[in-house]
């Protein structure tokens, strides 16, 4: 497999994003955005998804942090993205469920070349510390729709709010980092029968 490594700039009158991908990385990650609850977040994909990423953000955060986190968000499904290239040789699929104390989450994914969405994540709360929970579908929404990937996120139990987030993030982590790898049944071949995805 080529390397897959990308970065891609973000420039809006709301915001200015940079995003820089390895997928094939050691799980480092390298945050300035503003939001910290969202960088402890992005720790959990880079660090459980064995890739690296780096995020440089200035947003409009006087306002909310609406902007900045959609927009990280879109800017880190591009990166994704084009790092990935044709898809050809990868598993396409990823899974994972993944437990903190009380609470348990699963992340299914598909690089399918469609964005899709279905995330049901009853928080018992509406915030984490200043973080807006509202702010993580906004999140994966921006994602799937750059990534054009179809994305299941279901937090099947938890009572704690924050381990609710970090079970998400962590699974959807693992499920990037399974659908990502190599298949060696799949070698030069698009896991596709329509050959393109």
């Amino acid at each position: 497999m080529t390397e897959r490594k990308a970065s891609v700039t973000r420039n809006t009158l709301e915001t200015q994003i940079t995003v820089t991908v390895n997928l094939d990385g050691s799980g480092k990650a390298d945050f300035n955005t503003g939001v910290p609850f969202l960088e402890h977040m992005l720790d959990q994909i880079a660090r459980h998804g064995m890739m690296d990423i780096a995020v440089d953000a200035k947003g409009d955060l006087h306002i909310d942090a609406h902007h900045t986190v959609e927009d990280i968000g879109i800017t880190l499904g591009q990166a994704v993205a084009k790092a990935v290239g044709d898809k050809k040789g990868i598993l396409r699929y990823g899974h994972a469920y993944v437990p903190l104390d009380e609470a348990l989450s699963r992340v299914v994914v598909d690089f399918s070349g469609r964005p899709g969405l279905v995330f049901q994540v009853p928080f018992t709360r509406a915030m984490i510390g200043t973080f807006d929970v509202d702010l993580f579908h906004e999140f994966f929404q921006g994602f799937i729709n750059h990534a054009l990937v179809t994305l299941h996120v279901d937090n099947l139990r938890g009572e704690n709010a924050h381990h609710q987030a970090e079970t998400v993030f962590k699974a959807f982590g693992r499920a990037l980092r399974m659908a990502l790898s190599a298949d060696p049944a799949m070698a030069g071949i698009t896991p596709s029968t329509k050959g393109v995805l």
